[in-house]
């Protein structure tokens, strides 16, 4: 009969086993993924004459000392670490090699942010798990005269693929399906808010941003409500239709804007 503290230490073993492999490969996801322009600096202990700054050519190929072209596009650094030191040893050059793979320059693997966030530009996606909104925060967030919905442009799967992903939704209805994981070349867009205008006798006139089911009475309340010579009877709002045709209408307080929409607040008479 094999003892019972046989199968509590194997229970042991093998949920530490499970534990390590889960735990490796949550830091291959964390691993910068190396593509195209990317500048590296590659080093193998005890032989500073190998040590290397090469650049990745557009088919993910390098050229190091002794062992000619590696094609490493797409690897981890880490998986790029082990494809050239097996080079080395098998080669008969080093007999133990470690390498190291250290990016200088990141340029292979960026995305372009477009549009309104506060800082535009193109981000280098430093590790291999970065998200869409990992992305949206690098560039500081979504402006104050930003949309909620982003426009994304990517290709994947060989094919090209653009979608309009609701940012609140993202976290206000826990679905994260939508937010995709990045890729190299991938372009996020976001457009200026809707907006809607007021003038009149309100306090405030001008152009406000027009939120999530936001009624007449909350378009008036923005604009700081009605002056002491203003009133609520009469309202017009001045509306561009689909096919672009100028409407005005007299909507009731609890009626919702639409974009662009134009308030008139009337003059009271009394």
């Amino acid at each position: 009969m094999i003892p019972r503290f046989f199968f509590r230490n194997l229970f042991v073993i093998t949920s530490l086993a499970l534990g390590l492999a889960a735990s490796a490969q949550a830091a291959d996801a964390r691993e910068y993924v190396l593509g195209p322009g990317d500048i590296i600096r590659i080093t193998v202990f005890q032989n500073p004459d190998l040590t290397t700054e090469v650049r990745v050519s557009e088919k993910g190929v390098l050229t190091f000392p002794l062992i000619g072209a590696v094609s490493v596009g797409g690897m981890t650094t880490s998986a790029a670490e082990t494809e050239i030191a097996t080079r080395l040893r098998e080669g008969g050059f080093v007999r133990q090699p470690q390498v190291n793979v250290l990016p200088i320059q990141i340029r292979g693997n960026q995305v372009s942010v477009l549009g309104r966030v506060n800082r535009p530009g193109r981000f280098p996606l430093e590790t291999a798990n970065l998200r869409l909104t990992d992305i949206i925060a690098t560039a500081g967030g979504i402006a104050a005269d930003g949309a909620d919905a982003v426009v994304f442009i990517g290709v994947r799967n060989g094919k090209q693929i653009r979608r309009e992903i609701d940012l609140p939704a993202l976290f206000i209805n826990g679905d994260l399906v939508n937010d995709l994981p990045m890729s190299g070349g991938d372009l996020i867009y976001v457009h200026r808010a809707p907006m809607f205008y007021i003038y009149g006798e309100v306090n405030r006139p001008g152009a406000f941003r027009l939120e999530r089911n936001m009624s007449v009475m909350q378009g008036l309340a923005t604009g700081g409500g009605t002056s002491s010579r203003g009133t609520t009877r009469g309202l017009r709002i001045h509306r561009r239709e689909a096919n672009g045709t100028l409407k005005v209408i007299e909507p009731g307080l609890d009626d919702l804007l639409r974009a662009d929409d134009v308030i008139y607040v009337k003059e009271s008479l009394f």
